[in-house]
């Protein structure tokens, strides 16, 4: 009376939910039920390790991360500034009509980290040798001095000129009235970039220059309406820039739209004999390199 006939129900009949195995005839467990936590919500069932399921992160909403993206870009922009480029407004009209009043150009800083320096024909933007620019000091807008911190902005108190070197250090520069600026001898074919009309020194002619070494001479593309090198010889820097001076070289126009352009060398500095200095060390250098190895090789016969 007391037996019971193993297998005589069907799964649906058993009252304990067990259904035999297809393959052994074993019961499966019940599925897991969904724990109830303390505060009533229903947790996810874990997995077969004991752990449950990761639950997704909420998505920050925009005006969390806006001041985030604000800080990276700003730190970005004065990584760019100080290593990369940097903007500077043209405030005259002395390197007429290569730069207009109002232009923005843009300002290598980076390849003087390698240690290049400034060559001849380049334009470059420098640092106040000492008298060049009047003693000033405009008042800025809180606004304009972050802006102009991280680069997006020149500073008004910045004093900073941008001009062409003509020459550089060894160089000896010259420019009689009614000739051509000579450099080395050579005599330059400056049309391309003088502004119509001007004579190359006819206002400020000059007798021959030695540049020292680690110095610049430089001159406005506006050579009538520039006060450049040849109008500083009496004072303490004698009219040359020194190179550490330099902040960098423009390479682009880049505002307005309608004027952007690059700011190459002009040819008539790459004309053979320019360097006279380096052309003289030139064969010096070739001829001790060549006797280094013969000397070694008699030195080995003794």
């Amino acid at each position: 009376m007391g037996d019971v006939a193993v297998g005589a129900r069907t799964g649906s009949e058993d009252p304990e939910g067990e259904r035999p195995d297809a393959a052994h005839g074993t019961a499966s467990p019940p599925p897991p039920v969904p724990e109830e936590g303390s505060d009533g919500r229903v947790s996810p069932p874990a997995d077969g390790a004991g752990r449950r399921p990761a639950r997704k992160n909420k998505q920050r909403s925009f005006w969390k991360e806006l001041p985030i993206l604000l800080g990276v870009a700003l730190v970005l922009a004065l990584l760019i500034k100080t290593f990369l480029l940097q903007a500077f407004s043209i405030p005259s009209d002395s390197m007429q009509n290569t730069l207009q009043r109002g232009d923005r150009v843009l300002v290598d800083k980076f390849t003087p980290w390698f240690g290049a320096e400034p060559k001849r024909g380049e334009v470059v933007v420098f640092e106040d040798p000492g008298g060049w620019l009047p003693e000033m000091q405009v008042e800025e807008n809180p606004v304009q001095k972050v802006l102009s911190f991280v680069g997006l902005m020149p500073s008004a108190n910045e004093k900073d000129l941008i001009k062409r070197v003509i020459a550089v250090g060894g160089d000896t520069v010259e420019c009689t009235k009614g000739g051509p600026v000579k450099v080395n001898g050579k005599a330059l074919d400056e049309t391309s970039y003088l502004f119509p009309g001007n004579s190359p020194c006819d206002d400020n002619a000059f007798k021959p220059v030695k540049v020292p070494d680690g110095k610049l001479w430089v001159m406005g593309d506006h050579r009538q309406n520039s006060l450049d090198s040849r109008y500083h010889q009496d004072q303490p820097s004698d009219g040359f820039v020194p190179v550490d001076n330099v902040v960098g070289r423009a390479v682009v126009v880049a505002w307005p739209i309608n004027r952007w352009s690059t700011l190459p060398v002009p040819g008539t500095y790459d004309q053979q004999g320019l360097a006279a200095g380096a052309a003289a060390v030139a064969p010096a250098g070739l001829g001790l390199m060549a006797a280094v190895p013969l000397v070694l090789w008699r030195r080995r016969q003794k």
